[in-house]
């Protein structure tokens, strides 16, 4: 397996797929990205895998894209865009159509890009020690490829709550918007994934497989349209003069030319 990504497994037929970037506080990176995608194919394929837990390792759960990523992105050029964008919606529909259950063991903070891995998940659980953010347009850019999963998982009206504002909310927050199932003490994590991962292991693999392609069917379909959609939005974005501003001040550590006056603090008498 590839140094981005790990693979355990129990003798119960639970892999779990790590996120092994701690150092980079698990941010997709272009190899990150196609190492998820193969994992996903391999663990979907093999039938001695009963449930996927979907982890990571250090102190973040994934801190969305990768800095190098992202300065590829501002030199590049619309196709080459359009292919690193459509490379992460293809890693997310990977996942999303798992044939098996997959449950999200979120320890850290998740921005961007993992938020979109929490809500391919089909439950998630989180510390309630762990922040999350959509912080894309305080970049100029836009949550886009990650965005049909994100809507999917809180439902439109929660979604506008978080979606554009990029806000950073707290654990007990994304379980009131659906992001994740419960928040529990940083020490009840494992109890709390092995109780949703247990259930599982008693229903037939095809009936669960079968099942989970049912609610795809029943609901909106993530389907190529959709994601062509987001990819070619993504790119126009990319593409603004807000994006190149908002790169140039994230990198630069300063603030955005749109940025205003923070709030002033009361005065106390």
């Amino acid at each position: 397996m590839a140094d981005t990504v790990r693979v355990t497994r129990d003798t119960r037929g639970v892999a779990t797929l790590w996120l092994a970037r701690p150092d980079k506080h698990n941010a997709l990176s272009e190899q990150m990205i196609d190492d998820l995608t193969r994992a996903a194919q391999a663990l979907g394929a093999d039938d001695t895998v009963r449930v996927v837990v979907l982890a990571a390792e250090g102190q973040s759960f994934c801190a969305g894209g990768d800095l190098g990523w992202m300065r590829a992105q501002m030199a590049a050029d619309a196709p080459t865009r359009a292919a690193g964008a459509r490379r992460l919606a293809l890693m997310l529909r990977a996942l999303d159509h798992l044939p098996k259950p997959l449950v999200g063991r979120v320890q850290g903070n998740a921005f961007g890009g993992g938020l979109g891995l929490m809500s391919v998940c089909d439950v998630a659980v989180a510390a309630d020690t762990a922040r999350f953010g959509l912080t894309e347009t305080r970049l100029g850019l836009i949550p886009a490829t990650i965005g049909p999963y994100v809507v999917a998982r809180m439902g439109a009206a929660r979604a506008r709550r978080v979606f554009f504002s990029s806000r950073v909310f707290d654990a007990p927050e994304a379980v009131t918007l659906g992001l994740v199932a419960r928040a529990v003490a940083p020490d009840m994590l494992d109890a709390a994934v092995e109780a949703e991962v247990a259930p599982y292991l008693s229903c037939a693999p095809g009936a669960l497989a079968e099942a989970k392609a049912l609610v795809r069917q029943l609901t909106a379909p993530i389907d190529d349209a959709v994601v062509e959609a987001t990819i070619a939005a993504l790119v126009a974005r990319w593409e603004s003069a807000e994006a190149a501003e908002g790169i140039a001040a994230f990198f630069d550590r300063r603030e955005a030319s749109w940025t205003g006056p923070r709030p002033e603090r009361p005065v106390r008498s």
